[in-house]
């Protein structure tokens, strides 16, 4: 079955930055797009990045491009988020996720795991 483990998150000072990683496995990684979205309290889901097979194309949300870097390693079946810049609107719970369809990577998932927290102070 599919598993994915995100770890990375913490709480740092706005403009510092942070790497979040995801572990994928029971499933062929490097044949689908994979994303990341986050989910503060209160408030709904917001897609933040996606990356396509091949890491040949990224997607980013406005509210983060140019901030926030995807990228994959499809030998170790590894996802990463750099966040730089960090800033207190990026609070939230990042989850990592297999996008079910591309055309809609901002909110089509199939997938997702468990979190990490990310606090900006």
């Amino acid at each position: 079955h599919v598993q994915l483990v995100e770890s990375g998150g913490g709480s740092v000072q706005a403009g510092e930055s942070l790497r979040l990683s995801c572990v994928a496995s029971g499933y062929t990684f490097d044949k689908n797009c994979m994303g990341w979205f986050r989910q503060a309290p209160g408030k709904e889901r917001e897609g933040v990045a996606a990356t396509y097979t091949g890491g040949s194309t990224e997607y980013y949300a406005d509210s983060v491009k140019g901030r926030f870097t995807i990228s994959r390693d499809d030998a170790k079946n590894t996802l990463y988020l750099q966040l730089s810049s960090l800033k207190p609107e990026d609070i939230a719970t990042y989850y990592c996720a297999k996008v079910l369809d591309s055309g809609m990577w901002y909110y089509s998932y199939s997938d997702w795991g468990q979190g990490t927290q990310v606090t900006v102070s």
